[in-house]
C-alpha cells in the first residue's frame, strides 16, 4: 500500500540520501510543512519566522518498507533531544518532527519514541504531528546529494563531527 510520511530532521539536504535507495521507497522529496505561510520559499523558511520546518516527503510501500523501518533510520541520523535544531543547522525550522498521514503511523511513532526514550539521557523532543499541506522546495534543493556531492559530503562531515562531540 502506497503511503506518505513527512520527516523533519534538520536541513533536508541531509535527509534524502538515507531513505533514497531502499526497495519500497518510491520517492523522497524536500519541502516545507507546519507553518502559517502558503507556498513558502526557502528564503522565507530559512528565517525561522514562517513556522515551517524543512521536511522530506517519503512515499513508500508499507508492505515492502515499513513505517517502523523508516523511523529506525530517522532516529539514528537525528538528535531527538535537541529542540534548537540539528547539529550545525540551528533554528526552529530545523527542529525534528514526524508528520503522520494516518493513525497507524501516529501510533507507530508514539510507541517507537516511548520504547527508545530510555536510551537517552535527556527527554526526546521530536514532535509527532498530523501532516499538513506539503510544499515542495525549489528544484535546486531536490536530490542535493546527487547535484552537489562535494558540498553534501562536507555537510555530512560537519554533522558527524558535531554528533561525535555530543556523544
Amino acid at each position: 500500500m502506497k503511503k506518505k510520511i513527512y520527516l523533519a530532521g534538520g536541513c533536508f539536504w541531509c535527509m534524502v540520501k538515507p531513505f533514497d535507495t531502499y526497495d519500497g521507497v518510491f520517492s523522497v522529496t524536500s519541502g516545507y510543512m507546519g507553518g502559517h505561510i502558503e507556498n513558502p520559499t526557502y528564503e522565507q523558511v530559512k528565517t525561522g519566522t514562517s513556522g515551517h520546518l524543512e521536511v522530506v516527503e517519503i512515499q513508500y510501500d508499507d508492505q515492502v518498507f515499513t513505517t517502523l523501518q523508516i523511523l529506525e533510520i530517522f532516529f539514528k541520523i537525528i538528535d531527538p533531544t535537541d529542540n534548537e535544531g540539528q547539529y550545525q543547522d540551528r533554528g526552529s525550522q530545523y527542529r525534528t518532527a514526524v508528520f503522520y498521514s494516518d493513525e497507524h503511523q501516529r501510533k507507530i511513532a508514539e510507541d517507537y519514541i516511548s520504547n527508545i526514550q530510555a536510551q537517552f539521557d535527556k527527554q526526546i523532543v521530536t514532535e509527532i504531528r498530523e501532516a499538513q499541506t506539503f510544499y515542495k522546495a525549489e528544484e535546486y534543493h531536490q536530490d542535493f546529494y546527487q547535484k552537489d556531492p562535494e558540498r553534501y559530503k562536507r555537510e555530512q562531515e560537519t554533522r558527524q563531527k558535531i554528533k561525535d562531540k555530543k556523544n
